[in-house]
């Protein structure tokens, strides 16, 4: 590892929540216009390389046994193991095994997720693109990991219907407290009103069993022209989730146009209001909407505009940080940082942007259980990076 050293000082119809709800998340979005970033804490950190050479890597997850595993959206499953002498290495060859990747323009493999019960049972779970640039779908599988092997590869979601854009996947997993898989869906930036459509998963964050199977709580089952996998609504592309069991809550994130960049707390059955509510415009300055906010729509906790262009999330409650605890850290790539949000009673108070230094597109960022952070950087010779306490 290669340290440096910083002190940084149908259409459907909108479903209503509680008033409390609505009060609280429209008072939080009042207030959190006005928050201004607060200096980077006082407490020093420093920056190690783990790994180098890696194509675009997407997302990571940690093995109770100690190694980590990497995605390359180029449709590359990585290890890096400890070596002889105690220090993290990159396996030269991929894990063998995985199932065919579409890979162009956005698509790829993106999103990995280790079981729960990874010790006794070995399972991961993968979102990757599947199909053709024409007509093409997220999937979600699991395998079981054998040493640098996947086996029983079993497919657990494919998105209906078939897009014919390569972009917008989303493609961001969490578990739940309950144990089931929470997995968000971008609009495809095709035809946006799919967010809106029931009878689609594009726009969606949805919700199975770790097997596949459909919950039977899911809060639209049973009803007519509706997909029984989705479990909330109105999303561009959401790329950062979350579930935090402390607050029992799930957070997502999810890139907006040219800027409405949000972060929301996800309430099962909710519209979070794309394409008829957000703060960003078309790419070319057009309008989107008139509105930022619509009866029955729920409010962003926080929105950026202009846009950070938010990647992956994390949730931090390690030692080696104590002024970073509670926390949920946040990847940016237009930004070229991590920005970090604490919660206050669930609700975001005022942001701290951390790594500036680097320079670099962030895709991702994990709490270690180690409790240092992990960050990988976007690029075709990207990098996964260490932030540990300054010596």
């Amino acid at each position: 590892m290669m340290p440096t050293s910083r002190r940084p000082t149908e259409r459907p119809r909108l479903r209503r929540g509680t008033a409390w709800r609505r009060w609280l998340g429209a008072a939080a979005f009042a207030c959190l216009a006005a928050l201004p970033l607060v200096p980077a804490q006082a407490a020093g950190y420093r920056v190690e390389t783990v790994a180098s050479g890696l194509e675009f890597p997407w997302a990571a997850a940690f093995l109770p046994d100690g190694r980590l595993l990497v995605t390359e959206r180029a449709g590359r499953l990585r290890v890096i193991a400890p070596g002889s002498d105690g220090r993290q290495a990159l396996q030269p060859q991929p894990v063998e095994g995985l199932p065919p990747v579409l890979v162009a323009g956005q698509a790829g493999l993106f999103d990995v997720l280790v079981d729960p019960d990874f010790a006794r049972n070995g399972w991961i779970y993968l979102s990757l693109a599947h199909g053709t640039p024409q007509a093409n779908h997220l999937r979600v599988v699991r395998a079981r990991l054998h040493g640098q092997q996947l086996q029983e590869v079993q497919t657990l979601f494919t998105s209906r219907p078939a897009k014919r854009h390569d972009q917008h996947f989303g493609a961001r997993m969490a578990l739940l407290g309950d144990g089931t898989l929470a997995i968000t869906l971008g609009d495809g930036n095709v035809e946006r009103t799919d967010a809106q459509r029931m009878d689609t998963h594009l726009g969606k964050t949805v919700r199975i069993a770790r097997d596949g199977g459909l919950p039977a709580d899911n809060p639209f089952t049973g009803r007519a022209g509706v997909l029984p996998e989705i479990y909330s609504l109105g999303h561009r592309n959401p790329q950062g989730l979350v579930f935090v069991p402390a607050l029992n809550a799930l957070y997502q994130h999810e890139h907006g146009s040219k800027g409405g960049d949000e972060l929301n707390r996800i309430v099962p059955g909710a519209n979070y209001g794309w394409p008829l509510a957000t703060g960003g415009v078309d790419y070319t300055g057009a309008r989107i909407t008139p509105y930022r906010t619509l009866p029955g729509v729920e409010p962003p906790l926080a929105e950026w505009t202009p846009s950070i262009a938010p990647a992956g999330m994390s949730y931090y409650d390690g030692a080696l940080f104590p002024a970073w605890r509670g926390s949920l850290f946040i990847a940016a790539l237009k930004e070229r940082s991590v920005r970090r949000v604490p919660l206050q009673g669930g609700v975001p108070g005022p942001q701290e942007t951390l790594f500036e230094e680097l320079g670099e597109r962030l895709r991702d960022v994990r709490a270690g259980p180690d409790g240092a952070l992990y960050l990988l950087t976007d690029s075709a010779q990207g990098r996964v990076l260490r932030i540990a306490p300054a010596p």
